[in-house]
């Protein structure tokens, strides 16, 4: 049996009501699972979104996947950043940390040490905004769990090829279909 491998799929479609729904029926249909879905306007002018989707799969699986996700008609382009190869993610996370005492000296050398941003703080409490991988994230919240009571808000996973080509040009895909 083939081992399940994680896949990081770039998809352009049309910005318009019920698109996303037919994507992610796609997955729930069939029962594969999400493990991080954003999405966002990325042309006003022409009306489009881009969404991210990180999911797992054996190379079977995630070739049906983009199969059936390029026959959806809002669907412009399907690219599989994890095949490609070079690619870069990014997430965004607000970590809410409740503490008092020695614990907050702490909280505020682990968010140095990560480069989180302090977007707010009281005598009770720290908010930190910190950018990175997913692993660095996870690394972050497991960090201050130790610290004390957390409330966590993450984004998901936003990615983009690497180097000059340009992969998903917005103007090419007006006319396409």
């Amino acid at each position: 049996m083939q081992e399940e491998v994680r896949h990081t799929l770039s998809i352009l479609v049309d910005d318009e009501p019920g698109v996303l729904a037919r994507v992610i029926g796609l997955f729930s249909g069939r029962g594969y699972n999400i493990e991080s879905l954003t999405v966002a306007g990325v042309d006003e002018r022409h009306k489009l979104s881009r969404i991210s989707i990180v999911t797992r799969g054996t190379p079977m699986v995630i070739e049906q996947v983009k199969a059936q996700l390029d026959r959806i008609i809002p669907v412009h382009t399907v690219r599989d950043l994890t095949e490609q190869g070079r690619h870069i993610e990014r997430e965004l996370a607000l970590i809410k940390i409740a503490n008092t005492g020695e614990s907050r000296i702490e909280a505020l050398r682990i968010a140095d040490t990560f480069r989180a941003r302090t977007l707010d703080s009281t005598l009770e409490s720290f908010v930190f905004e910190i950018t990175g991988s997913s692993s660095k994230i996870t690394a972050f919240i497991e960090l201050m769990r130790s610290l004390g009571e957390l409330e966590v808000s993450r984004t998901g996973v936003s990615a983009i090829s690497r180097g000059s080509d340009i992969d998903m040009p917005i103007q090419h895909h007006i006319d396409m279909k």
